[in-house]
């Protein structure tokens, strides 16, 4: 039998190196860690992205640098530590030389502040990189819409700037009147009063056009974010609603072999055992048990002690035909010490008892010397069932009548 022939497997695709507009070895200590951790970093974006080595594919780390506020340098800790200040947090961060330093803070100026900074010590080539990554940014930012541009209404604008004051006070959101532009809502606090502002910014062909007393053109919604946040000497922030959460609880470990940082994930909890569904709080209570509805005066008068009851050996059989014929309430209880031995199931038929004849005297037996012969005394019993045969069966229903007028007194 011929065998069926499996499709060619397609080859796995291989894993691309994502392209970052800097990256190195960077050392990142967080609010919560004890000490810096190294990993490999790249930036992409505003985006910075923290790898276990430099051959991985897939980050086990982000920093957002939406919420960027500033950078600062450690002085007292040398020329390899500085300090990025987010609205939310500080992320210390530590390099292994001042140029490496000042890559980083440069790349990261330019993503942030669309220029590339003058204040720093950089080289000719190194300012040539980061006229590049100026370029790539730019044209990445008019194909994607910013982070605080929201499709909401005016009156959603308001209270989201309202209730989340720590996440900005700019909003983009689209404009109400349908012909494809947007608008801008900003909040500010004056003397107590919170004041709200809408401005509308017109969409001519590939341009935004913001509709000002000098209405001013951007290339592209973010170039609209930049001009009120530089115009306003970064009074106003982009709102920035933070809802990347992670689904799976992990950490970085540190691997003893080659000392590189491993990505772990934290095993869920075990399970808890099955519980009874709790009752609602405002339903209905559960009914009571009928014990609990019969009140002390309703229940019966409690009954007499039952005896222990037997203890049955190994060999106890039960008697097979041998019991009366008439059925009472009260059944005999055989006693515990006594032992039953077990009798051949024959059937023993009983006859119903007879009227006792009237004992009528009889001539004593006279012996050779004219004396009167004298019998032997006899039992009751025995004079009573002549027969040798039924004896036993006696003196058993003797033994039961005691012990039943026994149990009843």
């Amino acid at each position: 039998m011929a065998l069926a022939l499996s499709p060619p497997r397609a080859p796995k695709p291989k894993g691309v190196l994502p392209s970052h507009y800097h990256e190195s070895f960077l050392e990142k200590k967080g609010p919560h860690d004890r000490d810096y951790k190294k990993f490999w970093a790249g930036l992409q974006g505003l985006t910075i992205y923290f790898y276990n080595s430099n051959r991985d594919f897939q980050h086990v780390e982000k920093l957002d640098l939406g919420a960027f506020v500033k950078l600062t340098d450690e002085a007292p800790r040398g020329n390899t530590h500085f300090t990025l200040v987010l609205r939310n947090q500080e992320i210390k961060f530590k390099v292994d030389s001042l140029e490496s330093r000042e890559m980083w803070k440069g790349f990261i100026l330019t993503v942030v502040e669309l220029r590339v900074p003058s204040n720093l010590t950089l080289l000719p080539g190194h300012r040539y990189m980061m006229a590049e990554a100026l370029a790539r940014e730019e044209a990445r930012r008019t194909l994607e819409t910013p982070s605080c541009f929201l499709k909401v209404s005016r009156l959603e604008a308001q209270l989201l700037l309202e209730r989340y004051p720590e996440c900005g006070n700019l909003l983009l959101r689209p404009s109400g009147d349908g012909a494809g532009g947007v608008s801008v809502t900003t909040r500010q606090v004056l003397n107590g009063v919170p004041a709200v502002r809408h401005y509308k910014v017109k969409h001519e062909g590939p341009t935004y056009v913001i509709d000002v007393e000098e209405p001013f053109p951007c290339a592209s919604l973010d170039a609209v974010v930049n001009y009120f946040v530089s115009r306003t000497n970064k009074a106003l922030v982009p709102f920035l609603l933070d809802e990347d959460y992670e689904k799976v609880l992990g950490y970085v470990e540190e691997n003893k072999e080659n000392g590189e940082n491993v990505w772990v994930a934290s095993p869920a909890p075990a399970a808890p055992g099955p519980a009874g569904p709790a009752p609602p709080a405002g339903g209905p209570k559960p009914p009571l048990p009928v014990s609990a509805l019969v009140s002390n005066q309703d229940k019966p008068p409690p009954l007499p002690p039952l005896p222990p009851p037997p203890v049955q050996e190994e060999d106890y059989v039960i008697p097979i035909g041998e019991a009366p014929a008439a059925d009472y309430e009260n059944e005999d209880v055989p006693s515990p010490s006594r032992r039953v031995i077990p009798k051949p199931r024959k059937p023993v038929k009983f006859q119903a008892k007879a009227p006792k004849p009237p004992i009528m005297p009889k001539p004593e037996p006279k012996g050779p010397s004219g004396g009167v012969v004298r019998k032997p005394a006899v039992s009751s019993a025995q004079a009573f069932f002549p027969s040798p045969g039924l004896a036993d069966v006696t003196a058993e229903l003797e033994e039961k009548l005691q012990r039943r007028r026994a149990l009843e007194h």
